[in-house]
């Protein structure tokens, strides 16, 4: 029996949405801060990549289990959804308090570990939760709204990490092996952010309940035995990929490309600026944070505005636009040496961000069954972290052997894989929008 949604209103879907904010910003603190932690405490460019395979690797594992095991949770104080993301957001934020104080750089990485657990237990639940609560009309107004508090909350990460550099970070020399003083400030905003937007949107937004059968199946899982409901959420995923949709099979080739080429991007933004400019780790840093900062009020501002764009000309083909642009915007930067002037590409990019973070969760939520939802926005973010898995493994070598350790070949090659992805994305056959 499917459960008949009401309409919601404009502020009660951007309340559901505030949790991201906290979210996003310690995942714009990941893009931008943590790559340039690991060289102050002495990593060199080409361990870069395997260094951040703790994302891939939380990803993969933690979002499916967590999607399959609230998609069979219910608690009438608590819901179904929301103890997971509260104990992530709880999780990530006790860590992005711990990580400018890592004395040396496996504590770093251990903590990085840590914190991706955390992000993904809260992020893989949210994705469904906003899924959950609207009915089929309203679900680009919802994600892009998500895609909007994305924006928001790197926007912040980056914002902060400028306006400190440049209030504290002046007379401070580099010291190796030392984490600059500066860049505390900004981790310890993240870590009351993390906690505070999501105890917002939990104290704000109602869970819808189950239906009667839907709590039967619950209620008769918890009567399994221990280690039967321990195999229950691998049952499901592996179910699930059985069962999965065609246009999901095709969205992974096109995940393939862009997450790959995003992953380069992040990582060797830094390197770039320090070939390319000649800035030294604090000051590529800090213009790195400007490029984010960029294209992150881009997409909070161009986010609500693709909705109509979507329904007019349809998601795929804005989605593949999207892509377009971002590649043109990665195949350009290393040919701008102005710090001013290299802004300008990230125009492209925040419009292809607000897209990759909106789009595709609308497209797939509207051809899943409600009650796999979690599961399969599992397996979607699962389609995320294996590029990035094969990035982190594969990188490093093409990097140091193939591109001659040179950090603008390699953002010209993150640029051609997004220009695949949007060939890609055009073959796409998804329902009428």
């Amino acid at each position: 029996m499917k459960i008949k949604k009401p309409q919601l209103s404009f502020w009660q879907i951007f309340n559901m949405n505030v949790g991201f904010l906290g979210i996003q910003y310690s995942f714009g603190l990941q893009q931008t801060a943590i790559n340039p932690i690991f060289l102050f405490l002495g990593a060199s460019e080409d361990m870069l990549p395997i260094l951040n395979i703790a994302g891939p690797v939380t990803g993969l594992i933690v979002q499916p289990i967590i999607g399959a095991m609230s998609d069979k949770t219910w608690s009438p104080r608590f819901g179904r959804r929301k103890p997971y993301f509260l104990i992530g957001a709880l999780l990530g934020s006790i860590c992005l308090f711990a990580f400018p104080l890592s004395p040396v750089l496996w504590f770093a990485v251990g903590l990085l570990w840590i914190l991706d657990v955390g992000n993904n237990m809260a992020m893989e639940p949210y994705r469904a939760f906003v899924g959950d609560k609207l009915p089929d009309k309203q679900l680009s107004l919802g994600y892009q709204m998500q895609s909007l508090f994305v924006g928001a909350g790197i926007l912040l990460a980056n914002f902060s990490i400028i306006l400190f550099q440049d209030w504290f970070g002046g007379d401070e020399l580099e010291v190796a092996g030392s984490i600059p003083k500066w860049l505390y400030y900004s981790f310890f905003i993240g870590g009351f952010l993390s906690i505070a937007t999501i105890l917002w949107s939990v104290l704000k937004t109602p869970e819808i309940p189950p239906t009667d059968e839907e709590l039967d199946e619950i209620n008769a899982q918890k009567a399994l035995p221990f280690m039967e409901r321990v195999k229950l959420p691998f049952k499901e995923i592996a179910e699930a990929i059985k069962d999965m949709p065609k246009f999901m099979w095709q969205l992974s080739a096109v995940y393939l490309f862009q997450w790959y080429a995003l992953f380069v991007y992040w990582q060797f933004i830094v390197p770039l600026f320090r070939t390319t400019m000649g800035f030294d780790t604090s000051e590529a840093t800090s213009q790195a944070a400007k490029m984010s900062t960029t294209y992150n009020i881009v997409t909070t501002v161009v986010a609500l505005a693709l909705v109509p764009l979507i329904l007019k000309y349809s998601g795929k083909k804005i989605y593949a636009a999207s892509l377009v642009g971002t590649g043109i915007a990665l195949l350009s930067i290393p040919y701008i040496h102005d710090p001013l002037y290299v802004l300008a590409p990230m125009i492209l990019f925040g419009i292809g961000w607000a897209a990759m973070m909106g789009i595709p969760y609308t497209m797939v939520s509207k051809i899943v069954p409600q009650e796999r939802r979690g599961v399969y926005m599992g397996i979607l973010n699962m389609m995320i972290v294996i590029p990035m898995g094969i990035e982190t493994l594969t990188f490093g070598s093409i990097y140091k052997h193939l591109l001659g350790g040179n950090a603008v070949n390699a953002m010209l090659f993150g640029g051609t894989c997004f220009i695949i992805a949007a060939i890609l994305a055009m073959r796409l056959k998804v329902q009428k929008d």
